[in-house]
């Protein structure tokens, strides 16, 4: 079976395919911007030396720095770097990182925190900058589209799903510009039974843009008719109690493609895929449907098809939550394999491994395409709505 270092790089005349991945070996760099309030330093640093000495012993974890800026000292800066960003991203969605931030609520304010993979390092003055990866082979340049997106899924309680539906489907849409930077782009919904899944994309800064919508009348409405509906209780009104219903319901996006050249107006064809994945296969899946995808649109690349098929493709992926949002041009059942994210047997046996396939009794065979469009269907999530901001 082909790999990716199978297909040419593109040529002169060929737009780069846009990849913005978390599955990479290159090490992470997070940087968290705080402003602590006046009178509670000595609680920040007796904070911040109890997570330190907790986060040393995670896994994945290399080092972390405290800053305090010498122009202003209510601006802090905590930095870590990480061996890649996987084990971060499993670290800080889990119920162990919520515990640890517990000590610092109330402290601090107005956080941000910035993701960034390290690409290149000088190690010695004069000495030229390297390539640095976790395995050490030369870094891959991926290219962004502008968009920043998160997601978010929670369940509901069986019965509510009609209801929940119409909430989700019929309220205003939200102003989308935040600021001279920040825009909302893109709020895409989808259901699966009794789970949702609501997508976000912008432009700018997107912390930024999702506490801007928060506050919207409109969006405030929504939240408190879908509280009595919720599995999980939650109180919007305290804020403790709101960081952790987000900090559980955050889905983060750990690769997204979009196929170079030019996006078609019209026909396009958006769906959420929920794949079924056995207990402790989630980051496997993840990884296997990003390197796929990747080769799909190379493939059509290195054909020089003008027409793509797959003109974008988001993995979101927390635990054993895996979701694929993916832009087609053609209907789902059209082209399933592709659809599915998967190109050849291998791969189809590789992934039906890590899927729970066996509901009610019958195996799905991922190798044949009546197999795949039966997958297709059982993942295939119901849209709710999907919104796109004025002039895009």
């Amino acid at each position: 079976m082909s790999t990716l270092s199978d297909v040419p790089e593109a040529t002169a005349d060929q737009s780069p395919t846009t990849v913005e991945s978390a599955l990479t070996d290159t090490r992470l760099r997070v940087v968290l911007l705080v402003q602590v309030n006046s009178g509670a330093e000595q609680r920040f640093l007796r904070a911040y030396d109890q997570m330190a000495q907790q986060v040393a012993k995670v896994p994945g974890h290399i080092s972390d720095q405290l800053c305090q800026s010498i122009e202003n000292p209510s601006q802090w800066l905590i930095t870590s770097e990480w061996e890649s960003a996987p084990p971060f991203l499993a670290w800080v969605d889990s119920p162990a990182h919520r515990e640890m931030v517990k000590p610092f609520h109330g402290c601090v304010q107005d956080t941000r925190s910035l993701r960034f993979g390290i690409l290149r390092e000088t190690l010695t003055a004069g000495s030229p900058p390297v390539d640095v990866t976790t395995r050490g082979v030369e870094t891959a340049l991926r290219f962004g589209d502008g968009l920043v997106r998160q997601a978010l899924t929670f369940t509901v309680s069986p019965g509510s799903e009609d209801t929940v539906a119409k909430i989700l489907a019929d309220y205003p849409s939200p102003q989308a510009r935040v600021d001279e930077t920040t825009r909302l782009f893109r709020t895409s919904v989808f259901m699966s039974g009794n789970r949702v899944v609501r997508a976000v994309e912008a432009k700018g800064d997107l912390t930024a843009a999702l506490r801007f919508v928060a506050r919207q009348p409109e969006i405030r409405a929504v939240e408190e008719a879908l509280d009595p509906y919720l599995e999980e209780d939650r109180n919007l009104d305290d804020p403790a109690s709101a960081r952790e219903f987000f900090a559980r319901a955050s889905l983060p996006v750990v690769h997204h493609m979009t196929a170079a050249g030019p996006r078609p107006t019209a026909d396009v064809h958006r769906h959420a895929l929920l794949y079924p994945v056995k207990t402790g296969c989630g980051p496997a899946v993840a990884s296997l449907l990003a390197r796929q995808d990747e080769l799909a649109v190379n493939k059509e690349m290195a054909a020089r098809q003008t027409a793509r098929t797959l003109l974008s493709s988001t993995i979101f992926q927390r635990d054993d939550i895996v979701v694929r949002l993916v832009d087609l041009s053609v209907p789902l059942d059209r082209s399933p394999a592709l659809a599915a994210g998967i190109s050849g047997r291998r791969a189809a046996a590789v992934l039906g491994r890590l899927l729970d396939l066996g509901a009610d009794g019958a195996v799905i065979d991922l190798s044949v395409d009546d197999g795949l469009r039966r997958f297709l269907a059982d993942c295939d999530m119901t849209p709710i709505t999907d919104r796109q901001a004025a002039g895009h």
